[in-house]
């Protein structure tokens, strides 16, 4: 029998970032993940289940009384920006970038600020950390456990083809951004069937149910919403029963993940360390796994290496379904 728990309702999409302590092991942990990465997290684009074009139609989103073509929609030198009111005016290399190389900053991690579940919300990041991350995307420093994901591929390529004078204005930009609300967290037993496309996962419409497993299904709630790239799109985060109340035990009971001693005592971050609470769950394990394996590196993770070496999956799993649970 399907078993549910709402967890809080709206919960913060806040910025890049991960989990900081200075222990390394403690009786909640296991040891640490092994295998291949887990592909729930690291989703792959499958061409042959792309969404249709809509051809010449306008295309529309709630609450919004502009329209692009889908040429427009897909145009990554190109934001469509759905709400403009709602934030300030676009810098061009935000709005459009720089050809052939360097995608409009916002096409990807949205006007606002708010990214998607297979990048990164920069919303209120410090300057200086996203100045270090487009360093370390630059020196190849930081790279991903899954060489084929082209969200990273193309961060590798954007940053070395930014001025310094593109990267401090990107980086001012969406320092300036307020955080908000996107994603709903829900512990259950069994999950709807679910396929990549466009490095995500979205419901198959066979409408078909299978258990929830170990692991982290992260949905938009309204797939033609997020695919016409509206900065309202909302989404839907299950996972396993009981892994938000193991994340907290993981998160704040001290030992070897006192986040709060890097990340602040709210997890929003605290100088030039990114917030962690409501980050995209499958973002956060993307970016443990990644530490963890080597993928990840530079001097800013240099204080992570310890703690995510002791980390099993189910770990991360609970820490990402404690953190997205966060208002």
């Amino acid at each position: 029998m399907k078993s549910f728990c709402w967890v809080g309702g709206p919960v913060k999409a806040v910025a890049t970032s991960l989990l900081c302590s200075l222990a390394a092991s403690a009786p909640l942990l296991a040891q640490s993940a092994t295998g291949s990465p887990p592909p729930w997290a690291y989703p792959l684009n499958l061409p042959d289940r792309l969404q249709a074009p809509d051809g010449d139609l306008p295309l529309t989103v709630p609450h919004s009384d502009r329209s692009f073509l889908r040429p427009q929609v897909t145009d990554r030198f190109s934001v469509p920006d759905w709400h403009p009111e709602e934030h300030p005016a676009l810098p061009e290399v935000i709005s459009h970038g720089q050809k052939p190389d360097v995608f409009a900053c916002g096409y990807c991690h949205m006007p606002d600020g708010s990214g998607r579940p297979e990048n990164a919300s920069l919303a209120g990041l410090p300057v200086g950390y996203i100045k270090e991350q487009l360093a370390d995307f630059r020196s190849g420093a930081r790279k991903t456990a899954v060489p084929e994901r082209n969200p990273v591929v193309s961060m590798i390529s954007l940053a070395r083809g930014m001025t310094p004078a593109q990267t401090e204005t990107a980086a001012k930009y969406f320092s300036r951004l307020r955080r908000h609300n996107r994603t709903d967290v829900l512990e259950t037993d069994t999950v709807p069937v679910t396929y990549a496309t466009g490095w995500f996962l979205t419901v198959d419409p066979s409408a078909k149910s299978e258990p929830m497993g170990q692991r982290i299904i992260e949905i938009p709630e309204v797939l033609e919403q997020f695919e016409r790239r509206d900065t309202r799109a909302r989404f839907l985060a299950y996972v396993p029963p009981g892994s938000i109340k193991a994340g907290r035990a993981l998160v704040r009971n001290g030992g070897p993940l006192a986040c709060a001693s890097c990340h602040g005592t709210d997890l929003n971050g605290r100088g030039l360390v990114p917030g962690i609470a409501g980050r995209s769950p499958s973002y956060i394990v993307r970016q443990l796994y990644d530490i963890q394996t080597g993928a990840r590196d530079g001097a800013g993770v240099t204080p992570m290496k310890a703690v995510v070496k002791n980390l099993n999956l189910s770990n991360m799993i609970s820490i990402a379904a404690y953190l997205v649970s966060l208002n």
